[in-house]
């Protein structure tokens, strides 16, 4: 086991060069796979939702963009906590155990889906605790900003999160691949419908193991939780773990912060669902329901009862709400990875819904339930997306290093706006359509183009972070504000369903497009007018 360390300063020349980066690059390169995986975990609900759509369970479409929205809203909300489990229990106990419980997960999904008549609960609940994976990057992302000095930041994080980000991919490429063999438990299932995967499509008629998009996540997850135990590091000094107790009492805070953040979601969740989905039936708004349960986090966090050191180390970490910048850069942080997220997370199933049905007109009315025989493979495409937007993220870094994050992000910023009103327009014609695989093709590269935009904005902000906050703050900053983002995963999907439901899937993207026009303006207010807070950073 790797030992603590004190008295770390990566921005001290000789101790860098002697023996803190191969330390720095040691937690780097454990840290980055792990958050991969918890990247997949969390968001493969946007690749198995199609499969069952392809298979004989019972789920309606609107009930499986639920599971999508269910996993986005837990794992935002659990971001919050997770925002501040490096300086409470440290980075080794945090990514240790993090990395661990996404077996639950990943174990009950493959179980769940081995039999077509197992009830929506079961995959709300799995769902829900998927969203463990889309907390750990606020956590990952925190403990790396640590290790790292100030003239690498955009570079170590852009490949943390660029890399880790690649969870996406892997899982949109991997899933469906893994589903076409009997390598795990469980009988085979008959496609009803044309599927697909990164070498092609494969027919109606074909036996696949759908059970295998959880299972194969158990080949990574646990030799991954070794490789942190045995080779991260907790950081002990003052501004950044000080007072993080034993190892059992580091894993029970975090345990009790996440299942804080588990319930509160879950909350959320019942209010704003309808009756059919296990909810309420109050169809409380998803506008109400995002502020509400982060401000029941975040009030709820500060008085557990788990100690003066709990308490005063909190304290600390929450002194970030008092800095303007904190709130600028959760804005402009939501508008890149809330949308990379987002789109990663909606963009699978929509190409089904959209693309994979034809839109005909019945006795005056357009209907949407004639599947499009000609209409692309969504499980083909829908990885091109988080794949250039994950593997562009630390160039948008370096870029920014050398040009400053500000006038990096208010570039792609205007790109990401022409994007997404040129990806509401081929939607607005395909979703009219007889023949909606007509507009595929334009709707796929501006996507891939918006995608591109989100990834360099993203690494473009890490530098600003990096800059604009001490070395205390900046750690939880990342992570606060990719708990902010990461509503984007909840958000995109709920909205996109209930316009695709509207059948005007367009007035999605037009609102989108609205915010990144907010957001530009925001970037340059606080840094890039004359006399901005901070400079260009």
């Amino acid at each position: 086991m790797a030992n603590d360390l004190k008295n770390w300063n990566p921005e001290d020349e000789q101790q860098w060069e002697s023996y803190g980066k191969k330390i720095a690059n040691r937690n780097l390169w454990i840290s980055i796979p792990s958050l991969l995986c918890g990247f997949a975990v969390w968001l493969f609900w946007g690749i198995i939702t199609v499969q069952m759509l392809n298979l004989d369970f019972t789920f309606s479409k609107s009930e499986l963009f639920t599971l999508l929205a269910i996993a986005g809203l837990s794992g935002a909300t659990l971001r919050i906590p997770s925002s501040f489990f490096i300086r409470l229990a440290g980075g080794r106990n945090t990514i240790f155990l993090t990395t661990s419980l996404l077996i639950l997960p990943a174990l009950g999904t493959g179980i769940a889906l081995q039999d077509t008549s197992t009830p929506l609960w079961h995959f709300q609940l799995l769902a829900l605790l998927s969203g463990i994976g889309g907390g750990n990057f606020a956590s990952s992302m925190s403990n790396i900003s640590f290790f790292f000095p100030k003239k690498v930041q955009g570079y170590s994080l852009g490949m943390n999160a660029g890399l880790g980000n690649f969870g996406v991919t892997t899982m949109q490429i991997l899933v469906p691949l893994v589903m076409t063999v009997g390598i795990f438990a469980g009988e085979a299932m008959i496609l009803n419908n044309t599927s697909g995967t990164l070498i092609g499509k494969i027919p109606a008629g074909t036996e696949t193991y759908i059970q295998n998009a959880g299972y194969i996540w158990l080949f990574f997850l646990i030799p991954l939780s070794i490789a942190a135990w045995i080779g991260m590091n907790n950081i002990v000094d003052d501004h950044v773990s000080p007072n993080i107790g034993g190892t059992l009492t580091s894993f029970f805070k975090i345990i009790v912060m996440l299942l804080l953040g588990l319930t509160i979601a879950a909350g959320g969740l019942y209010l704003m669902l309808p009756v059919s989905a296990g909810g309420s039936g109050l169809n409380v708004d998803k506008l109400i329901v995002m502020p509400l349960v982060i401000v029941l986090t975040v009030l709820a966090l500060k008085i557990l009862p788990l100690g003066n050191d709990y308490k005063n180390g909190l304290s600390r970490q929450y002194n970030i709400f008092g800095n303007k910048h904190t709130w600028a850069m959760s804005l402009i942080y939501t508008m890149t990875f809330g949308s990379f997220i987002g789109f990663s997370a909606a963009l699978a199933l929509s190409i089904k819904v959209i693309f994979g049905f034809q839109h005909l007109m019945v006795d005056g009315v357009l209907t949407h339930s004639t599947a499009n025989v000609n209409g692309p493979s969504a499980l083909m495409y829908a990885w091109m997306g988080p794949f250039i937007g994950a593997l562009i993220r630390p160039i948008g870094g370096m870029i920014a290093d050398k040009f400053g994050g500000a006038k990096v992000t208010q570039i792609v910023s205007v790109i990401m706006v022409a994007s997404a009103l040129g990806v509401a327009y081929y939607m607005k014609q395909a979703y009219a359509s007889a023949t909606p695989e007509d507009y595929f093709w334009p709707f796929l590269i501006l996507f891939l183009l918006l995608f591109a935009a989100t990834g360099i904005g993203n690494g473009s902000t890490f530098r600003t972070i990096a800059i604009v906050f001490d070395k205390e703050q900046a750690g939880p900053v990342l992570g606060w504000t990719s708990a902010v983002a990461a509503y984007g995963a909840f958000y995109i999907p709920k909205v996109l369903g209930e316009n695709i439901k509207a059948a005007t899937p367009e007035y999605a993207l037009y609102g989108f497009a609205a915010f990144y026009i907010i957001c530009i303006i925001v970037n340059w207010w606080f840094y890039l007018r004359t006399n901005a807070y901070v400079k260009n950073p």
